[in-house]
């Protein structure tokens, strides 16, 4: 999961990177008064965001993959927790009962 977030992370960095070097060299609009850098910064989220989709495509399913084994894990740890509260609430009640 971290590998996927720090290339994901490395994508938009470098579109930032192509961004800004567009937009201060004037192939690319500037924002509006004091907003260029946000308009920089939302440039390159538009353009990070399917690329990242279409480039991390097998790196988003392997982190996938890793999430659901873990919540199998999860469910797998919690429900013999479970069975293990009524096993022992099923004892105390026999031994309340005979005595």
């Amino acid at each position: 999961m971290l590998r996927y977030t720090l290339m994901r992370l490395g994508i938009f960095v470098g579109c930032l990177v192509v961004v800004w070097g567009l937009v201060y060299s004037g192939l690319a609009p500037r924002g509006l008064g004091a907003s260029n850098g946000l308009w920089i910064v939302m440039l390159a989220l538009l353009l990070s965001a399917p690329i990242s989709f279409v480039v991390l495509r097998k790196e988003r399913d392997r982190a996938s993959v890793q999430i659901v084994q873990r919540v199998d894990r999860m469910k797998a740890n919690l429900e013999a927790n479970r069975s293990q509260e009524d096993v022992a609430d099923d004892t105390s009640r026999a031994q309340g009962q005979a005595s």
